[in-house]
């Protein structure tokens, strides 16, 4: 049976990739006078590399701050920030710049509080009226997903919490998710994964865990192209989550009736 449902946080309990796309564009924005032609019709949009970050979600920060650089053409304009932030290159500017919107969004409590996803966190505080156990496998640093919790107030929502800092490896390695099960007691096998990114699904897929995508507009398209879980555990609409919650655990339990295991011997193979 499944006994843990454990979460991801950004984009996942709250919106913090589409804050994080919003700093990119308003860092690609500020730089753009340097970067494109000057010529009214050439402007770039806050819009315009909104969609774009949609094609980077889950890369490596590194990655996320070359896109824009090189699709925008802001490279010349990064290099000249360099000196300013004391980095050795254009990308390290870029991330700089845009880190200063990020972090202005993040000290605001309102905006934080306002960009929940109301239906994964409302699946979370069902999970714990139903004596489940309850976990959090984040890629953020330990700061930042304590603060973004305390302002959701979900401090206290979770048996325990794994954040980028208790672990060597990011995502898509398993390793966070191993180390959630093994300090909630629960075999892998027994644990239920709410993810939004593929590079979460893969995680959480290779540490033997049953996995539902929830997606975003960010992460809709490239979940249901990279077929990592069939249809059926990727939720589209959040209406129908709950539902598609209700057979994942039914069809597990099923499962492990029809080989004839009691609960605990199932665990004891997961």
């Amino acid at each position: 049976m499944i006994k843990a449902m454990v979460f991801d946080l950004d984009g996942t309990l709250v919106q913090t990739e589409r804050l994080k796309a919003l700093s990119y564009a308003r860092a690609a924005v500020e730089l753009c006078p340097f970067g494109r032609s000057q010529d009214a019709l050439d402007t770039l949009t806050e819009a315009e590399v909104m969609e774009a970050f949609k094609e980077v979600v889950g890369l490596s920060r590194r990655e996320v701050a070359k896109s824009p650089i090189q699709r925008f053409a802001l490279e010349e304009a990064s290099r000249l920030r360099m000196a300013e932030f004391g980095v050795d290159t254009p990308w390290q500017a870029f991330v700089q710049v845009r880190m200063r919107f990020y972090d202005a969004m993040l000290a605001d409590p309102e905006v934080l509080r306002n960009n929940q996803w109301a239906h994964n966190v409302s699946l979370l505080h069902q999970a714990r009226q139903t004596g489940c156990k309850v976990g959090l496998a984040t890629m953020s640093r330990c700061h930042q997903a304590q603060r973004v919790l305390e302002i959701l107030n979900l401090k206290d929502a979770f048996d325990f919490v794994a954040t980028r800092d208790d672990v060597e490896r990011s995502k898509p390695d398993p390793e966070i998710y191993q180390l959630v099960a093994q300090e909630l007691g629960v075999a892998p096998g027994e644990c239920l994964v709410i993810e939004d990114s593929p590079s979460g699904v893969k995680a959480a897929l290779a540490a033997g865990m049953h996995v539902v995508a929830v997606t975003t507009p960010f992460t809709r398209e490239s979940l249901h192209q990279a077929s990592l879980l069939q249809a059926g555990h990727i939720v589209d609409d959040p209406s129908k989550l709950a539902q598609v919650i209700e057979h994942v655990i039914s069809h597990h339990a099923a499962g492990i009736a029809a080989r004839g295991l009691a609960p605990e011997q199932e665990g004891a193979r997961a």
